[in-house]
């Protein structure tokens, strides 16, 4: 019962993480909280299936800055505004992909 009651604290908290990723496309130091929230409980989710949530929600995070950084530094030719919504996209999808995974309490399959 108590395994049970924890892995659902910990189920919301990975939702909590999501939805400040999503508020940061808005408000962008959710996204930071994320990230940090992310660090923070990533051993305690160690050996269960939401350890897959906050590895995935860690790359996710990680390529999608660099992916925005290469591409705000290539809008002076132009190609980077092309970079920029080719990572905002594929961010969003990943973002939406755990969200749904998360629901459905399975693991998410990179």
């Amino acid at each position: 019962m108590t395994q049970t009651i924890e892995l659902n604290q910990l189920k919301q908290y990975n939702l909590i993480t999501y939805i400040l990723y999503l508020v940061g496309f808005v408000v962008g130091i959710t996204g930071l909280i994320a990230i940090i929230m992310n660090y923070v409980k990533r051993n305690e989710m160690r050996g269960t299936w939401l350890e897959s949530h906050v590895d995935w929600q860690i790359k996710t995070f990680w390529y999608s800055l660099i992916g925005y950084i290469v591409g705000f530094l290539l809008t002076a030719i132009l190609i980077g505004y092309v970079i920029i919504l080719v990572v905002f996209i594929w961010h969003v999808y990943r973002l939406i992909k755990g969200l749904i995974a998360l629901n459905d309490n399975k693991p998410i399959q990179a």
